[in-house]
């Protein structure tokens, strides 16, 4: 991917969704909605230096660890339904990432995907737009 295209953030489950499907039957026959957004992504870490409070610890009260793939939304994605729980795919990134985190208030239409412990691989992320 150009470092001058921004990434398309898919979403593939929501709260709503994710809360319909498990109050219902199981059905491999019912697809899951989903619509892309095209944002501003950059990359964070566990670093002291880049969180309020402790590094593991994301603004919903989850726990991460540097394994997980996770990323923290602005809130206006947040009041766009792109909320906590909610799984998408992020184009060049293998995978699906949790929205388990928010962003300041000062931040829109932007993600920040998480990269654990790794300060070289979310330095050469970036940021993409």
């Amino acid at each position: 991917m150009s470092p001058h295209r921004s990434p398309r953030v898919r979403p593939i489950l929501g709260l709503l969704v994710a809360f319909l499907a498990a109050s219902a039957p199981a059905c491999a026959s019912v697809p899951r909605p989903s619509y892309s957004r095209v944002v501003t992504a950059s990359a964070y870490t566990s670093h002291p230096d880049q969180t309020l409070g402790d590094p593991f610890v994301a603004a919903w009260g989850d726990e991460l660890t540097p394994d997980m793939k996770v990323i923290a939304v602005s809130r206006d994605l947040l009041r766009e339904g792109l909320t906590r729980g909610s799984r998408v795919t992020i184009e060049g990134l293998p995978g699906e990432y949790v929205v388990l985190d928010k962003m300041g208030r000062r931040w829109t239409n932007k993600i920040d995907i998480y990269m654990g412990k790794d300060i070289a691989a979310a330095r050469h992320w970036g940021v993409r737009e």
